[in-house]
């Protein structure tokens, strides 16, 4: 049983004041019919052993319940709920303390509402709850996030005369937390202390872990660090969930780096996970020499890498086009018994295309076969990409008739990027005919399929196919987007074609879809170069007011009518104006 409670009114109190109007009962019985589900007395078990056992006798039945939960072996819902069955049936009743073993083992499942109905049972057949019955039970409601109902379960606690000790009010403190209620459980913190509570690493590690989630990651560093200035006992936990939100907020490696180094300054040894990480962020941001000295380190310090750890530090060297060290990085792992797993190879892949080594490409490609690692969807796409970039589009056709035969069916980006393929290399018979077999086999075909094609219709001077297309989509169930509009906006400039294409700007605003600075500076200089200055004039003043502004091509253009032996009067009037000196200005920065 617990310890009498004394001098606990104010935690009462404190309680009542976040949760009022809440009476535990009737919140029980409202929670416990909304949520839980019932159970018949009646088990049957998948298991034969666990029949078995439960069919042994009384003390040998509860030594083996207690070893299953003590060993972490219960892994069965429908056995843990059997064994809770015989339990409450026997006479005499098992120790309270073997039912917290078992509600624990079934809440470590993550079957909180199970736990929940299964405590009510045990009171419903007068087994009294003791005050580690009641943690659990508060962890469960809080996991379930109600921790409304968790402050309940608190004012019974009192009210039975125990004494809630760091763990109820820690559970409690992780609750508030889990519902992003971040200042509320900083005040129950505040009051733990005042009421002769020493929060543990546990407590603040809760806190820190919801700050992080929020976002509010240099908060999580300032209590980080105030812990370290009152010489808290701190723990890998704590300083790998800081830095594991720090390397998600990509400006902050340098501070993840900086958290690492006091880290290991303070004896507390990082786990692989927490390497790994920090390797990933610090090479996708390019810092690759820090990136290999912390791999180092965590060699020399008798950590192993694992495969993500390779696969962070390969990606880092393949994003900066070393593909040299990334190779040796990926040799280095086989040597080291690390095998490669199908997301390796993809960044390898993926960075001797992206550098047009096809040729590597492809013998990794081929490797994968060799050692038993199917290629996987993204494998195929990156490798249809890199053929297509490097002129091989008949290869990336090929190799679409492969994926077949791993059983990879092709998805919309596939079709996508080989689609584009055939358009960059002029293949446009050959990318109609896979287009018309995409219709046929009625794929759900997205906006970006459509707008390659149109786009490359408009290149070839084929207007009238991509003004097809464009007026098709309704009937497709789909609406253009920008880059739509952008596109055909483009071609009808490339026809002369400028009625139509204002026409299409200003349809294009009537039905919702803004442009953006590409669309107008795309349609700027397709009237300049039909000599519509006064239009273009026009769009201009729209451009900037909308708070865009000229690229390169439209400032040169119009730089270029400013310096002409006889400038164009309106182009004069337009740059004697203080707010289009942006144009000027962005020629400026050529």
């Amino acid at each position: 049983m617990g310890t009498a409670a004394r001098s606990i009114n104010p935690l009462l109190l404190f309680s009542n004041r976040l949760f009022t109007g809440y009476h535990c009962c009737c919140l029980w019985v409202s929670f416990r019919a909304q949520n839980c589900c019932h159970f018949s007395t009646s088990t049957s078990y998948n298991n034969p052993a666990d029949k078995k056992n439960v069919e042994r006798s009384p003390t040998q039945f509860l030594k083996f319940v207690r070893e299953q939960c003590r060993s972490g072996s219960i892994r069965n819902l429908d056995s843990a709920i059997g064994f809770f069955q015989r339990m409450v049936r026997m006479h005499p009743l098992p120790s309270i303390v073997d039912f917290n073993q078992l509600l624990s083992a079934i809440a470590r499942m993550k079957h909180y509402s199970t736990v929940i109905t299964l405590i009510k049972q045990m009171e419903s057949q007068g087994i009294a709850p003791e005050l580690y019955t009641l943690n659990v039970l508060i962890n469960c409601l809080c996991r379930f996030s109600r921790v409304d109902l968790g402050f309940s379960v608190l004012g019974r606690i009192l009210k039975l005369g125990y004494l809630p000790n760091l763990v109820t009010l820690t559970t409690l403190v992780n609750g508030l937390c889990l519902q992003g209620k971040i200042a509320e459980a900083v005040k129950l913190v505040d009051e733990m202390e005042n009421k002769g509570y020493k929060p543990n690493a546990v407590t603040y590690g809760a806190i820190i872990n919801g700050l992080c989630k929020r976002g509010e990651t240099s908060v999580a560093v300032g209590l980080l660090r105030k812990m370290e200035e009152t010489n808290f006992e701190l723990n890998i936990v704590l300083y790998s969930t800081v830095i594991d939100s720090l390397c998600k907020d990509n400006w902050n490696a340098f501070r993840g780096k900086e958290v690492f180094d006091v880290m290991i300054h303070k004896g507390i040894e990082p786990n692989v996970v927490t390497y790994s990480s920090l390797i990933d962020t610090l090479g996708k941001e390019g810092m690759l020499k820090e990136a290999k000295d912390v791999f180092d380190v965590m060699i020399w310090r008798g950590i192993e890498p694992d495969v993500v750890t390779y696969n962070s530090l390969i990606d880092g060297y393949c994003l900066q086009n070393k593909m040299k060290e990334a190779l040796k990085m990926f040799n280095m792992m086989l040597v080291r018994g690390c095998s490669p797993s199908v997301f390796s190879y993809n960044i390898l892949i993926n960075g001797y295309c992206k550098s047009k080594r096809i040729d590597e490409a492809t013998r990794l490609y081929r490797e994968m076969s060799r050692c038993r690692i199917t290629p996987d969807l993204v494998t195929h796409n990156t490798l249809i990409g890199g053929l297509c970039r490097v002129g091989r589009p008949q290869a990336a056709v090929e190799l679409l008739r492969k994926m077949l035969q791993f059983g990879q069916h092709p998805d919309h980006q596939t079709y996508a990027i080989l689609l584009d393929g055939l358009c960059k290399n002029k293949l446009l018979t050959q990318a109609m005919t896979l287009f018309q077999q995409m219709e046929d086999k009625r794929l759900e075909l997205p906006i970006v399929v459509y707008n390659i094609l149109i786009d490359a219709m408009c290149d070839a001077g084929k207007l009238t196919t991509a003004r097809e297309l464009f007026y098709s989509l309704p009937t497709k169930g789909l609406q253009p987007d920008v880059w739509t509009y952008t596109i055909m906006i483009k071609g009808f400039c490339k026809e002369g074609l400028i009625n139509e294409a204002c026409e299409l700007l200003e349809q294009m605003d009537r039905n919702g879809c803004s442009p953006n600075d590409c669309t107008y500076n795309t349609i700027i200089q397709g009237l300049l170069l039909h000599n519509e200055t006064s239009k273009a004039m026009e769009y201009v003043q729209t451009m900037v007011g909308k708070g865009f502004s000229a690229d390169a091509t439209t400032a040169t253009m119009f730089v270029d009518l400013l310096c002409a032996d006889q400038p164009d009067k309106i182009v004069q009037e337009f740059f004697q104006k203080s707010e289009n000196f942006l144009i000027l200005q962005n020629h400026e920065k050529l």
